[in-house]
């Protein structure tokens, strides 16, 4: 039986201090077991509940790092924040790491939502999304054209051209980090991709599938924008989740023993490419998950 969608892991981020050789021999190690993509969280700080500060590493500068020492998987942040970067730069560092990776990247795009870290690094919080539709209007043509004139409220580029360009003709897909209708109506006209992160719709393929109808709602007529969708498993010695995120209702625990029959329901739902979060993410989680990939797969 073919896998009935692609599968990807995110890897750690403040969950624990993971040494950077051990960071780079988790992202090896996926590739090795079978999965189809890596992803970080660009993140910069966070307050735990425990009181302590931590941050994880950058997430342009890791990827550049896994593309370097991987050759199949596919990557991307999970998502990049545009308020973290000026527009036409983080087309830059994308441009960069597609060809580092040889056409391997998904740029992955979002608001951000950690005020913290806002403040800490001294970024703008205020009118996200705003800020979000010009930056899309910089970093789209950019990726696909190699050039960009853009004038607006909060960023300027004047014959911008990037150059050398992504590995791949047309730059590589861009996958919008939201559901919220407002940044579907920015983004939808533009993505190849859009992604719900696991709280929102309860980690559920119920859930999703009512999520899912509410984004071909607001699809453009004539648009074809894939599916992808986060999903939490919990392994033994699982902890939860302590990066801030909130949810109202209870989520559906999923465990290696039920991830196939949920991999296959949320690919039945129209998802192409699912991204795991994995607790705890260590590589013995990987390679416990990787064998329910290859269980997938046969």
């Amino acid at each position: 039986m073919a896998r009935p969608c692609k599968v990807g892991v995110q890897l750690p981020e403040v969950e624990r201090f993971v040494p950077w050789p051990e960071y780079l021999d988790l992202a090896r190690r996926a590739e090795a077991v079978g999965y189809d993509s890596v992803w970080v969280g660009d993140h910069l700080i966070y307050d735990l509940p425990d009181g302590s500060t931590r941050g994880p590493y950058e997430a342009w500068t890791t990827l550049a790092a896994i593309a370097a020492v991987t050759e199949r998987v596919e990557m991307g942040p999970l998502v990049a924040s545009t308020s973290f970067h000026a527009p036409a730069m983080l087309a830059k560092q994308a441009a960069t790491v597609d060809a580092i990776s040889q056409g391997r990247l998904i740029v992955g795009l979002g608001t951000g939502w950690n005020r913290r870290e806002f403040d800490a690094f001294g970024f703008a919080y205020d009118r996200r999304v705003s800020r979000f539709a010009e930056a899309l209007a910089v970093i789209a043509p950019l990726l696909r054209d190699g050039r960009a004139r853009f004038h607006g409220e909060f960023y300027d580029v004047d014959d911008c051209v990037l150059d050398p360009p992504p590995a791949r003709e047309g730059g590589p897909p861009i996958m919008l980090g939201s559901n919220s209708p407002r940044m579907l109506s920015i983004g939808l006209p533009v993505v190849d991709a859009w992604n719900v992160w696991w709280s929102i719709y309860d980690n559920s393929v119920e859930r999703f599938v009512e999520i899912k109808a509410e984004v071909d709602a607001a699809m453009p007529e004539g648009r074809n924008v894939d599916a992808t969708a986060a999903v939490l498993v919990t392994l033994p010695g699982g902890r939860g989740r302590v990066m801030g995120e909130t949810y109202d209702a209870p989520v559906t625990t999923v465990t290696p023993d039920d991830l196939g029959e949920h991999v296959r329901g949320l690919g039945a739902a129209g998802v192409t490419h699912v991204q795991l979060v994995l607790d705890p993410i260590t590589a013995e989680s990987i390679e416990t998950v990787g064998r329910v990939l290859a269980d997938l797969d046969r």
